[in-house]
């Protein structure tokens, strides 16, 4: 199979692993936002979710992408197998150790960190308290989702990605599982949720592990070379643990900018009206779907294909590949942008206004969603295009790019809050996102030599065109009073799921009518598989 192929299968194979998960994360959202609509407990939990999944951005699934996979790729390349197992348990003592210190840390001063993030908070004694005893539960959810991350970057190296991309599913069953049958017993329901998320985290590490055994991988403290001899202190000393961190310093720093955005997002939000986290909450998880199911699935798939050819020093290959990878990206994501915009009072209104969960509030989130859904092109393209830096080794410049977006988002922020309130936050998020795009773009096409930005922009052009005529369409078949009222969800899924058919039928046709080369990929592979 091409360098080609095998990305977009990887890619394929995790987007519907991706697309179970985010469908479960739906499902818990929807139970979530019926039983807490947009209250302080609502608030409460959110912001205190955001703190250890910062640090799990930070530590876990980011760093892995980052540095873990491309180096473990390097030993796995020109070492051979055995090397890479004996790296992989001396991160897996790293993580134990060192994450493990910081949630123990993370639990005790639990109330400095939300007087922090959240000093709206600190007028309201209740929320408040409730705010630190619900950090502090979720706080051990840290080193599990650290421990199933370097798991699943050990198995992307094997060009193993079903079963990881389908383990956050996990986390999702179990929160779902703590909420129908912990929630009457707790006194403070609230609660009930955030140990599902503890559990949660440590169930999707498990589930990873027969396919990790498989690989030949372990785990413990024993010796990873006959130089050191079994020891948790003589692990740290692996040379590759050593390459990790000199590479996760600043590819640390630079998520830590991106996540230092959605703080900021926070802190400003929790001086808005009451709801007003909660708005930003839902509307970001719904971006969060093309975004995880193409984006994030495309940046994973094509990272180890990228570090084989830049070992190789076949740097044509890279450009190839991540020209064709930031191609295809496009032309599945953007539709997605254009239709969260187009329908995104029923979209709301379909996943969770039932129960406290009112009109209003749907009208809150749509309002959310229509700002952060403008940043999508943008934050799926950075995914593919901090890739192909890291698979260079670079990723000091992401950071760079990354602290002025950081400083760009801020001023927007503070700019727009007066006059839109949560919908400033949101599209200042956009604005960011833009031009952080943007910059890394440039930035990469001067590193490699050109990158076939000519025929990028061209095949962005049609994609875009083909999505805009696609969203006036089905925002057209969608109009309705339906969408003002709670409950009647199976009248509101069945017109909106017939929208949605609608709209895929009118953008294939489009693009196919405007000789879309990814148009033409897909139904040249549809062709072969028959």
């Amino acid at each position: 199979m091409s360098a080609k192929g095998k990305i977009a299968r990887a890619a394929g194979v995790m987007s519907l692993a991706t697309f179970i998960s985010r469908i479960l994360g739906y499902i818990k959202d929807m139970i979530l936002a019926g039983l807490f609509g947009a209250s302080g407990w609502a608030d409460s939990f959110f912001v205190a979710f955001r703190i250890p999944n910062l640090l799990r951005e930070l530590f876990a699934e980011g760093s892995m992408s980052s540095a873990f996979i491309p180096v473990l790729t390097e030993y796995q390349t020109k070492h051979g197998k055995e090397e890479a197992n004996r790296l992989v348990r001396a991160a897996f003592v790293f993580i134990l150790l060192f994450v493990g210190l910081i949630c123990l840390l993370g639990m005790l001063f639990a109330p400095a960190i939300v007087a922090v993030i959240a000093p709206g908070f600190l007028g309201d004694p209740e929320k408040f308290s409730t705010t630190v005893l619900l950090t502090r539960v979720m706080f051990p959810f840290l080193l599990f989702i650290s421990l199933a991350a370097l798991v699943m970057g050990a198995l992307n190296t094997r060009r193993v990605f079903f079963i990881p991309a389908l383990a956050p599913a996990t986390l999702n069953v179990v929160i779902i599982l703590f909420v129908v049958a912990f929630v009457p017993f707790f006194p403070n329901p609230i609660v009930a949720v955030a140990a599902g998320v503890a559990a949660g985290g440590l169930v999707q590490f498990c589930f990873q592990l027969p396919s990790f055994y498989r690989q030949g991988y372990r785990l413990g403290f024993g010796p990873t070379d006959r130089v050191w001899e079994g020891s948790a202190g003589s692990a740290l000393l692996h040379p590759g643990l050593k390459r990790i961190g000199y590479l996760i310093i600043p590819a640390t720093a630079g998520l830590a900018v991106n996540q230092i955005n959605i703080f900021v997002s926070t802190i400003l939000a929790s001086y808005l009206p009451e709801g007003s986290i909660t708005y930003l909450y839902y509307s970001m998880r719904l971006i969060q779907f093309p975004i995880g199911i193409f984006g994030v699935a495309m940046g994973m798939a094509v990272l180890p294909a990228l570090s084989e050819h830049a070992v190789r020093g076949e740097l044509d290959k890279v450009k190839e590949d991540f020209s064709f990878a930031l191609r295809l990206l496009f032309f599945i994501t953007v539709p997605a942008m254009v239709g969260l915009i187009a329908l995104r009072v029923p979209i709301v209104a379909t996943l969770f206004q039932r129960g406290r969960f009112s009109y209003e509030a749907t009208i809150g989130t749509s309002d959310a969603l229509m700002f952060y859904s403008l940043g999508i092109w943008a934050i799926v393209g950075v995914r593919v295009i901090t890739a192909a830096f890291y698979s260079l080794q670079d990723t000091r410049t992401p950071v760079k790019i990354a602290a002025l977006s950081m400083v760009i988002n801020i001023l927007m922020s503070i700019l727009l809050m007066g006059p839109l309130y949560h919908k400033g936050l949101a599209f200042a998020n956009a604005i960011a996102s833009g031009c952080n795009f943007i910059l890394l773009f440039a930035l990469l096409r001067r590193k490699l030599g050109g990158i076939g930005a000519g025929k990028i922009l061209r095949s962005f052009a049609r994609t875009l065109a083909a999505s805009v005529i696609m969203g006036i369409a089905g925002w057209g078949v969608v109009r309705g009073e339906v969408w003002t009222l709670s409950g009647h969800t199976l009248d509101k899924a069945a017109s909106l799921g017939g929208a949605l058919l609608f709209c895929a039928a009118v953008y294939v046709v489009l693009s196919y009518l405007l000789k879309s080369e990814e148009m033409g990929y897909i139904i040249s592979k549809v062709r072969r598989k028959k």
